[in-house]
């Protein structure tokens, strides 16, 4: 019974979803708009977990002295700030004024930035390992990146201006149509998978067998 009763309230909940997203009864599009803000409330609860759990960590790895502890110190208290600050700002914490924004403003976006500046030479490494040209296919991804790294630049338009016109091109045709073939592809992998849990197929779902 431990499996056959998560299964159920899948089945139903998902069956139900799925009949109140092409009904347009007002009592079963009440009940699907019910079950929508359970899973936000649901999903808002994971939150609550996820800080739990953040904090458990790490307050465990700081009075153990684990390797990094110094920096676990920082992420605490930072944690920490911010939900006080938030909390004492009520409902304008979002506010462009609000000492919550400033804060993420002033810290958070900054140190964004400098994750990606760094994420940036890595890239260019990986890139630079990944274009040694073997094939034509390589060729082309070469001449495409060369393309775009340069027409997203002032010195690309400086060459000539049809290099800024051919990224953009590149961006807009040929990169626009693989993404949305991968979209596609994970849309169809998600159907399926939800089909699979509603059906009580997905063995892994509520067995805790590991997949077996």
């Amino acid at each position: 019974m431990k499996r056959e009763i998560p299964v159920l309230i899948t089945l139903i909940a998902g069956v139900f979803c799925l009949i109140g997203f092409f009904v347009p009864h007002p009592w079963v599009r009440n009940g699907y708009q019910d079950l929508q803000n359970w899973a936000l409330i649901l999903v808002g609860l994971t939150y609550v977990l996820g800080v739990a759990n953040v904090l458990r960590v790490n307050v465990d790895g700081i009075q153990n002295r684990h390797k990094d502890w110094i920096y676990k110190i920082v992420l605490v208290a930072g944690l920490v700030v911010m939900v006080v600050i938030g909390f004492a700002a009520g409902d304008g914490f979002l506010d462009a004024s609000s000492q919550f924004s400033w804060m993420y403003r002033n810290f958070y976006t900054p140190m964004s930035a400098t994750m990606f500046s760094l994420l940036a030479f890595f890239i260019a490494s990986a890139a630079f390992r990944a274009f040694r040209i073997r094939s034509t296919e390589a060729l082309l991804l070469a001449i495409a990146a060369f393309i775009l790294m340069i027409g997203r630049v002032p010195i690309g338009n400086a060459i000539h201006p049809i290099i800024p016109a051919s990224a953009d091109w590149l961006m807009e045709v040929p990169q626009n149509a693989a993404k949305r073939g991968i979209l596609i592809g994970a849309a169809l992998g998600v159907m399926a998978t939800g089909i699979r849990l509603i059906l009580g197929i997905e063995k892994t779902y509520g067995s805790g067998e590991g997949g077996s």
